[in-house]
């Protein structure tokens, strides 16, 4: 139950933070595709711990194994199954916790939904399960490489510090070039310094994350529920720690009248394109063709270094103590998980998009 994501590119995850191992299991993944194993290891490194001063010290190698569904380098179209095992996990820095809720943690809710829950790092509540994503939304990235389609994110907030310049304005190709993922070296080296700060103070700080997603098809959405901007919001929203999700104009939008909001249509080359993208290239929940585009809003990390009031499972007042390995701001390593995510919904919009007309 909630652990399955698609339709017909669909990936069903597991694991715990601090089980044996996480892994996922990719279903309608097309026969032929060029598995390209180095590419999947890059992404996964991407997001694993201990990559930076400014990220969790959990070291982990994220090396994977794929178990099923790959013959001679090409996906067959049976089952891909992807295992990753845990190798740097330290329970007891979660004992004290064992009988403790901690402030904005899911220890209450699992407790109260399931009647027992796994403390070590959360368990299933734990960002370590998007490891998982990430190993199922390279084999989506390179499908959509297939189709010309890129999904690329970069950091464009922490704190109030905000990079004010549009994606369009960018050089994307730099957001690898800092340990923060901001394609903004000035920017970039604020950032930097701010989270930095942020975990000398003990103390942890939130971001937002831009995503954008070149090459998509016209015609890629199903309405009526299942619009490509709300299954986008959905997948977003699913990640660990996202608090909100714009696309196109967002909240912004409502500050313009309809003349100044409208995408004129035109034609160039014979393709139709807008003068404008307010729409973040999803009408009518369809794709038109030009650039997607969206925010991603990461809250402050829950888990802090200093001591907080809380109460035990039976009620009782206590003080909640942070310790263990955190990040002191997610969204550096958050950048792979959006694109992962952007991609396993192209992909699946884009297979059922092949079943629509003849």
């Amino acid at each position: 139950m909630g652990s399955s994501f698609g339709k017909l590119f669909k990936i069903h995850t597991y694991g715990e933070s601090h089980g044996s191992a996480l892994g996922v299991i990719i279903d309608g993944c097309p026969a032929g595709l060029v598995i390209d194993e180095s590419f999947i290891q890059a992404e996964l490194d991407r997001r694993k711990p201990g990559q930076s001063k400014i990220t969790t010290q959990r070291k982990e190698a994220d090396d994977f194994e794929i178990l099923s569904g790959v013959f001679e380098g090409k996906s067959t179209g049976t089952p891909i199954s992807i295992l990753i095992r845990n190798q740097d996990q330290k329970s007891k820095d979660y004992s004290h916790i064992a009988e403790k809720y901690r402030p904005s943690h899911a220890d209450y809710t699992f407790q109260e939904k399931y009647g027992i829950r796994d403390y070590r790092g959360g368990g299933r509540s734990s960002a370590r399960e998007t490891v998982a994503r990430v190993a199922a939304g390279a084999i989506a990235k390179l499908l959509l490489k297939h189709y010309g389609v890129e999904c690329q994110s970069y950091v464009s907030q922490v704190g109030e510090l905000k990079l004010e310049k549009n994606y369009t304005d960018l050089d994307l190709s730099k957001t690898e070039d800092n340990i923060v993922r901001c394609p903004d070296p000035e920017v970039a080296e604020a950032m930097i310094e701010l989270i930095d700060q942020t975990r000398k103070n003990r103390d942890t700080i939130g971001g937002i994350v831009t995503g954008v997603i070149k090459g998509a098809p016209v015609g890629l959405g199903e309405p009526v529920f299942d619009k490509l901007h709300a299954e986008l919001g959905k997948a977003m929203l699913s990640i660990n720690a996202v608090k909100g999700f714009e696309y196109g104009s967002g909240f912004d939008g409502v500050k313009l009248s309809g003349s100044e909001h409208n995408d004129a249509f035109y034609t160039e080359d014979g393709k139709v394109k807008t003068k404008t993208n307010y729409s973040g290239g999803i009408q009518g929940g369809i794709s038109n063709g030009q650039d997607i585009y969206f925010n991603v809003a990461f809250k402050p990390v829950a888990t802090i270094m200093m001591d907080q009031e809380s109460i035990d499972t039976a009620g009782n007042k206590v003080t909640v103590s942070g310790k263990g390995r955190h990040d002191p701001c997610v969204v550096s390593r958050a950048v792979p998980i959006v694109e992962a995510m952007s991609a396993l919904v192209i992909a699946d919009y884009l297979l059922i998009s092949k079943a629509n007309r003849l």
